[in-house]
């Protein structure tokens, strides 16, 4: 893929945006900025709102209030689309009688792209081989594929993914992964969503969470992470009890496993190393462990849940 002739530095602003279908509010008072230069993840669980919203940004719905823009424009304002915004919202949207090249020569030649960019965008995401094949006998990984391919279609700075990695097999992923921090690198703004917490951990660099269409949080990976309960001290000590008795008195929530490991909730590893050492206590272990962005998810998103397993309605 060639670096970009336009301008870099496209922002995404979602400010108060609301949407309302009839008395369910999709999205409600929403406001965040997606900035070029790495790879933003787009989170929350299913019905949080982030499909609405992504067809917000791209003008295919219309907000109740608020507004959604790129580079300071609304999407419907920008000439020759391709150019300035690629997304890949649904793979199945191509024409299944088609051929992967007529699909992208018809987008191509619709947005002024030279016909060129077609072979260019279909070596990228490993179709050459399958350029003159029906989209309607791909799987999913290669219409997953061939999505991508349209968004590329445009050299665009700003790209725009809904669940992506559907249907990849793990070669597929680790190449979407690639692809993703190499535009960010290239100053584009990247906005993934997705409910892999092992891949957005993996890729994204800052998080926008959504729990029944309203922000939960906008931060980075590592920050939002930190935020869940998963945070303790690990120890290992012949003085087990001794300890655990001291780290009781300071406030702290202590468990101790079968193995004689304390777990250590509310006290940090400088505090618990610190009370060992007046009261010379041997330590064998203190660790640190932090929650994974997982956990961190599942605890600050519990309360947006549509739907429970278990639940009786």
């Amino acid at each position: 893929m060639h670096r970009l002739g336009g301008t870099i530095g496209h922002v995404i602003e979602v400010h108060e945006l609301t949407k309302r279908y009839g008395k369910n509010l999709a999205v409600n008072n929403l406001s965040f900025t997606v900035k070029p230069g790495s790879v933003t993840g787009f989170l929350g669980p299913n019905g949080a709102g982030k499909s609405t919203t992504l067809r917000m940004i791209l003008g295919l719905h219309t907000p109740t209030s608020g507004s959604a823009t790129i580079d300071g424009h609304p999407f419907r304002e920008l000439p020759r689309g391709l150019r300035h915004v690629g997304a890949l919202l649904d793979a199945g949207d191509a024409h299944g009688g088609r051929t992967a090249r007529a699909h992208l020569y018809a987008l191509a030649r619709s947005n002024r792209i030279p016909r060129s960019r077609v072979d260019e965008v279909l070596r990228e995401v490993g179709l050459a081989d399958a350029a003159n094949r029906r989209i309607g006998g791909f799987s999913l990984g290669m219409r997953q594929r061939l999505g991508i391919a349209a968004a590329l279609l445009g050299d665009p700075p700003v790209l725009l993914f809904d669940e992506p990695l559907n249907g990849l097999d793990p070669e597929g992923v680790y190449w979407v992964r690639g692809l993703f921090r190499r535009l960010a690198a290239e100053g584009r703004t990247v906005f993934v969503s997705s409910h892999l917490m092992t891949e957005m951990e993996n890729t994204a660099d800052q998080l926008i969470v959504l729990g029944r269409g309203e922000l939960i949080a906008a931060e980075s990976v590592a920050d939002f992470a930190a935020r869940g309960a998963g945070r303790s001290v690990s120890v290992r000590t012949p003085d087990a009890a001794e300890l655990s008795s001291l780290l009781t008195a300071e406030g702290a929530s202590v468990q101790r496993k079968p193995d004689g490991q304390l777990t250590v909730v509310g006290l940090s590893s400088a505090r618990i190393g610190e009370i060992a050492l007046q009261r010379r206590i041997l330590l064998h272990e203190l660790t640190t462990n932090t929650g994974s962005l997982e956990e961190a998810f599942m605890e600050l998103t519990a309360d947006s849940v549509e739907y429970l397993a278990g639940e009786t309605r």
